[in-house]
């Protein structure tokens, strides 16, 4: 069985442009692969719980795609089974782009970063747009309780495809969180050499002092 994702974007004109520039017969291995890559297993499912953000693809009626950076609470995109992911969709400027493109064409990509490791996930899925009237208990499901902002709609993606990206070219970024956890330990022994130092220099001190007496 061929990797889902070489099904889904191994075009005519994606095979005519590898066969072109070459790779080919590199890429033919993906059509041939035993594992589809259609169900997330248990490393999928703990990175996407780790992330805090992503960016995910969709296209209009008129073929133009538009690409939309989403941020939360980390594992504000939930795994709610191997084929199922979800978000809380949030008030945000209004202007509906990637609603309106899910409305009309179902289909979804994502891209989600981690940064400091230097790993790419990326997804291929279909969606379905929820809301509380429909789906109150689905919906809550997806809900982040510690964040106050209006809730409006629930996005569900049936995971069709998935597929880990080359490191290459990944810069490392820290956020705010995460260097502050990489710098807990730095901070402890800084704080431990302060203390090493002032005991010195009152043992130097007191030294000094000892010297002077008549």
């Amino acid at each position: 069985m061929p990797r889902a994702f070489a099904e889904l974007t191994f075009t005519p004109a994606v095979k005519s442009a590898q066969t072109r520039y070459g790779s080919r017969e590199a890429n033919r291995g993906f059509e041939l692969a035993t594992d589809p890559r259609n169900e997330l297993t248990a490393r999928e499912i703990a990175f996407i719980a780790e992330r805090n953000s992503f960016y995910q693809a969709t296209v209009n009626e008129e073929g133009w795609p538009y690409v939309q950076h989403r941020g939360g609470a980390r594992g504000f995109l939930k795994a709610l089974d191997s084929r199922t992911l979800g978000y809380a969709d949030l008030s945000g400027n209004r202007q509906y782009l990637s609603v309106g493109n899910l409305t009309a064409n179902h289909k979804i990509s994502l891209f989600l970063m981690d940064y400091p490791n230097k790993r790419r996930l990326k997804l291929w899925g279909t969606t379905q747009i929820i809301h509380a009237d429909d789906h109150p208990e689905l919906l809550a499901q997806l809900e982040m309780p510690d964040y106050r902002a209006p809730v409006e709609r629930g996005i569900l993606i049936r995971v069709e495809a998935w597929d880990w990206n080359c490191p290459k070219h990944i810069t490392p970024r820290y956020s705010e969180d995460e260097l502050t956890e990489q710098l807990a330990d730095l901070h402890q022994q800084v704080a431990q050499l302060k203390i090493q130092l002032q005991n010195q220099q009152r043992a130097l001190h007191s030294g000094g002092a000892e010297l002077f007496k008549p």
